[in-house]
């Protein structure tokens, strides 16, 4: 039967049930022909090889092809018929692994890890270390119980790929160099949509664009480490744009630790926790023309004290914020924007913050921080500012404050209001400056 299915398809038409591929290598010439079972693999493995060494691509026809363990060697290119091929994980191993070769090629396949365990060294159904020149294209990745896709010291692109159902995240990519990432749905995801994150905070240059990011849940728990759609950890340089990022059960975007962060028109919804979080050691970010519409926070620039600091967060629109957050926090939930030190809060439009429409400082950890130009409506606080003991210059000026519960601009001692408006008047504190706000 297997013998009579390997003929038919050698023997039908080009461009009739089988599509010709120039220069490729066929899988029916090997006999790892789909529903071929894991008795193939070697097949398919010979032909992986002995495309590589011809510096040919591998075309895999229609079907489903039930494999496990492959290594794919340098110059490997598989591609097939997309959403009609499918390559299946049998189990007891890993499916596709490579490790330090200049590039590997997928495209058009779809790849199904079936919920199989991994083995303990597999850390995704796709697991590419120490590849030059990645390109993952026109995929689709499924079911996996770890990882969809890890990459370990990584270039190249991963675009127009589908990639759902992970236990752990859809993308993992650590120690990447000048990886691009764009393109592509995420969804579905027990712990991480996509993470971009080193061993030791460096360059990495990562670029996160175009992606549709999806229902991203939180299975290990924590406070903020799973449960973000795109979250970046001690990599400098990452841009983070264009995207759409929604129902997730902490962070749209979260940069924990990475400097030179460029965070812009992103439209994020639904976020359990802070929409957008720029988090403890960093210097140096920008926060621009975002839109955030329902999460606990929306934007928070913070951990001046374990040094994080110098950003600029302008044009965001921020609306539709609860009181209710994932866990207990120290600070709160409710609040549109929060800056600490050496920050530029300027242009931006929050709206329905139920606690603090701007928090300005905390305690003592309050420094350079300009807050010009913004509008304000519908929120308890306009603008809560830090006048503890230690607590540095600011300056707020030209903002809009309409439909204030308490008042537009007031002062703060940790939790504690210790001030009357201070919109109109603040001589009471030397290292403010308030002037021409208005409230309605």
């Amino acid at each position: 039967m297997l013998a009579a299915s390997a003929a038919a398809m050698t023997a039908a038409p080009v461009g009739a049930e089988q599509p010709d591929l120039r220069g490729s290598i066929n899988a029916v010439r090997y006999r790892a022909v789909p529903e071929s079972g894991d008795r193939k693999n070697r097949n398919l493995q010979q032909m992986i090889d002995q495309a590589a060494r011809e510096n040919a691509p591998v075309f895999l026809p229609p079907g489903t092809y039930r494999i496990s363990n492959l290594t794919l060697p340098d110059n490997t290119r598989i591609t097939g018929v997309a959403g009609a091929t499918r390559i299946v994980y049998t189990g007891e191993g890993h499916l596709f692994a490579a490790e330090n070769v200049g590039r590997i090629e997928l495209s058009n396949l779809v790849i199904d890890g079936s919920n199989r365990l991994l083995a303990d060294y597999a850390g995704g159904l796709v697991q590419l270390t120490g590849v030059g020149e990645v390109l993952i294209d026109n995929c689709e990745i499924v079911g996996s119980r770890k990882h969809a896709l890890q990459l370990e010291r990584c270039g190249g692109r991963i675009e127009r790929s589908t990639i759902s159902g992970a236990g752990q995240s859809g993308i993992y990519a650590v120690e990447s160099a000048g990886l691009e990432i764009s393109g592509n749905t995420v969804s579905d995801c027990g712990n991480g949509g996509i993470l971009v994150h080193r061993w030791k905070k460096a360059e990495d240059g990562t670029v996160v664009s175009g992606n549709r990011v999806f229902n991203i849940r939180a299975n290990d728990g924590g406070t903020g480490e799973n449960g973000n759609g795109i979250n970046i950890f001690r990599a400098d340089g990452v841009t983070v744009t264009n995207n759409q990022i929604s129902d997730c059960a902490f962070t749209a975007v979260r940069a924990n630790s990475g400097s030179n962060i460029l965070i812009s028109n992103n439209q994020c919804r639904r976020s359990g926790e802070t929409a957008i979080y720029v988090e403890f050691e960093f210097v140096g970010a920008v926060v621009s023309g975002n839109v955030i519409d329902g999460a606990a926070n929306g934007i928070s620039i913070a951990n001046f004290d374990q040094g994080g600091r110098l950003a600029s967060v302008t044009g965001n629109v921020i609306r539709n914020l609860t009181l209710k957050g994932p866990y207990k926090h120290e600070v709160g939930f409710g609040i549109g924007i929060a800056a600490e030190a050496d920050t530029l809060v300027s242009g931006n439009v929050i709206e329905d913050a139920p606690r603090w429409g701007l928090q300005i400082g905390w305690g003592p950890y309050l420094r350079n921080v300009v807050v010009n130009g913004n509008v304000v409506r519908k929120s308890p606080v306009g603008c809560a500012v830090s006048v503890a003991e230690g607590a540095g210059s600011a300056v707020i000026t030209d903002n809009i404050f309409q439909e204030m519960g308490k008042g537009a601009v007031m002062g703060f001692e940790w939790e504690k209001q210790v001030s009357d408006e201070l919109a109109d008047n603040n001589s009471r504190y030397k290292q403010l400056t308030v002037e021409r706000n208005r409230i309605s």
